[in-house]
């Protein structure tokens, strides 16, 4: 195992826990739900010799504080960019890589548009985009986004965090039901319960939600405006079998990025990086040995 370091960062009014590891030029990695930084720890001991590995959880995520306690539309994808900016400002990094899915994704794209000069290259383990539209309510998918409803309820974290029981139920059903490797986090189900058991952390969670409820709303409306296309340097590996944001979608990914190469992770879920996280690491490193990365 690589020797991790934690630290605790003063960011717009909270302290963000950030796990890091490795040298060379800095990578940060951003995670999705329901995640928390240890679910990169994968790459970590793939990659920690070649890169500096910065994976921080987001406000109400993790080990991470949250300035806003309760119920919040505070937590969505600019805010999360804006954090992550300040969070570079204050770990003296002007530019990285970013590799992320899931939340992290949608933060990723916010960031190379609101503060593009901090990214170097964009590396997403899935890609949920704008282009998706109407296909989030297609009749095969009503069943699998339930969730993201049922999160924004007020009583969401009493039933979810009821008991330990309870919280593990609910969170082995999306991490089994979500990945085709359906043992991948077995090993790990008890960690994953203590973090979101952790004061809070559920309800952080479920912010996401409740803040990108309104344009989640208009993307299937097809109401909600093209944002325009990312210029950095792309690369997307698609799950085959991910449920929640199906590889079919992957067709209008080249409409959103100017340089992208995308293709299909075959033997994965929603969770490429910790179903094979061999190949996933593999790309990650030639992406950004491809297009020639060096940090600053």
């Amino acid at each position: 195992m690589t020797e991790i370091k934690h630290s605790y960062i003063d960011v717009r009014g909270f302290k963000a826990h950030v796990a890091e590891t490795g040298s060379g030029p800095p990578l940060l990695l951003l995670h999705g739900w329901p995640e928390f930084w240890a679910t990169w720890e994968p790459m970590f001991e793939r990659l920690a010799g070649r890169y500096r590995l910065i994976a921080p959880d987001f406000r109400g995520f993790g080990e991470s504080g949250n300035p806003d306690t309760g119920r919040t539309d505070q937590a969505g994808a600019g805010v999360l960019a804006d954090d992550i900016d300040a969070l570079m400002e204050a770990l003296g990094i002007a530019r990285a890589g970013f590799v992320g899915h899931d939340v992290g994704a949608f933060v990723m794209q916010r960031l190379a548009l609101d503060h593009p000069s901090r990214v170097a290259g964009l590396f997403f383990f899935n890609c949920a985009t704008h282009g998706v539209g109407a296909r989030f309510r297609d009749p095969r998918q009503i069943n699998e986004i339930w969730y993201q409803t049922f999160h924004q309820m007020p009583f969401a974290p009493q039933f979810v965090g009821a008991s330990r029981e309870t919280c593990r139920t609910y969170f082995h059903h999306f991490l089994k039901h979500w990945s085709y490797r359906k043992d991948a986090f077995d090993p790990v189900l008890e960690r994953w319960v203590d973090n979101f058991l952790r004061p809070g952390n559920l309800q952080g969670g479920f912010n996401w939600y409740i803040s990108q409820n309104a344009g989640r709303l208009a993307v299937m409306a097809g109401t909600a405006s093209k944002p325009p296309k990312i210029k950095q340097p792309t690369r997307v590996f698609w799950g085959r079998h991910d449920p929640v944001l199906r590889s079919d979608w992957i067709d209008v990914v080249p409409e959103y990025f100017e340089d992208v190469e995308a293709s299909i992770a075959e033997d994965a879920g929603h969770f490429v990086h910790y179903e094979t996280p061999d190949p996933a690491a593999t790309e990650i490193d030639r992406f950004f040995t491809r297009i020639g990365y060096r940090g600053s």
